[in-house]
């Protein structure tokens, strides 16, 4: 049972789900341009940003917690740039000391409710944090989301597609296009849950027709649209 709510970190939601594992039943975590924070099993992870679905392994069933950060914020908090994560759910303990590691996971485990323990961990990083996220990240993710080109987005900012594109790796994980490609995705992924007509969707979200939105969705999820729609992803 997966739920989600407001989390007390600003820009940041809270959620907690149980997986199910491997297997016909495997749980499929699907591209959104966010990493998340994770608690599972008394042990602290971190989801990079995912180019393609992610499919749970074995030992992964099970209770979960997760700060999903908003897109581009997540790197400030845990001092490590983006495209090191991508694909990837390592450890903290590879990303951060190991004594600091020890303390903050004791401390989630000691909470009456892991969910609390790791948005207080959360929020604690945070404000120790050595620098703000950038606030053009947030304009660029607005700009993608949009519909506006790359180019266009660069020039809105007053730097170049390179420069726009180094910034976006360290930020996101990936340069602006592989971005402005997840956020479409979850725009038209959108729409058909809600009951648009797929010609309809990949007209409103900025596909070339039908055809081009199913090979999108097989491509980032590895299933049809109406499978997709039917799984729990």
């Amino acid at each position: 049972m997966y739920s989600e709510r407001a989390s007390r970190l600003p820009d940041a939601v809270l959620w907690t789900n149980t997986l199910a594992g491997t297997g016909a039943g495997a749980d499929r975590v699907l591209p959104d341009g966010c990493m998340d924070l994770l608690w599972h099993d008394g042990r602290l992870l971190v989801a990079g940003p995912d180019t393609r679905a992610h499919l749970t392994e074995d030992g992964m069933a099970g209770p979960w917690v997760g700060i999903r950060f908003h897109p581009g914020t997540a790197p400030a908090l845990l001092g490590v740039p983006a495209h090191e994560l991508r694909d990837r759910r390592p450890d903290l303990a590879d990303l951060w000391p190991a004594a600091e590691v020890r303390r903050a996971t004791a401390r989630v485990n000691a909470a009456a409710d892991p969910a609390r323990g790791l948005e207080d961990l959360a929020l604690r990083r945070a404000a120790e944090a050595a620098a703000p996220p950038d606030p053009m990240l947030r304009h660029v993710v607005a700009a993608l989301d949009a519909g506006r080109p790359v180019a266009g987005t660069a020039d809105e900012l007053g730097i170049s597609p390179r420069q726009l594109y180094r910034r976006s790796l360290a930020a996101f994980g990936y340069g602006p296009k592989t971005l402005a490609r997840i956020l479409r995705f979850r725009r038209a992924l959108a729409l058909a849950r809600g009951g648009t007509p797929y010609a309809e969707t990949a007209a409103r979200t900025g596909y070339a027709d039908q055809a081009h939105l199913s090979r999108e969705v097989r491509n980032l999820t590895g299933l049809p649209l109406g499978e997709l729609l039917a799984s729990r992803g």
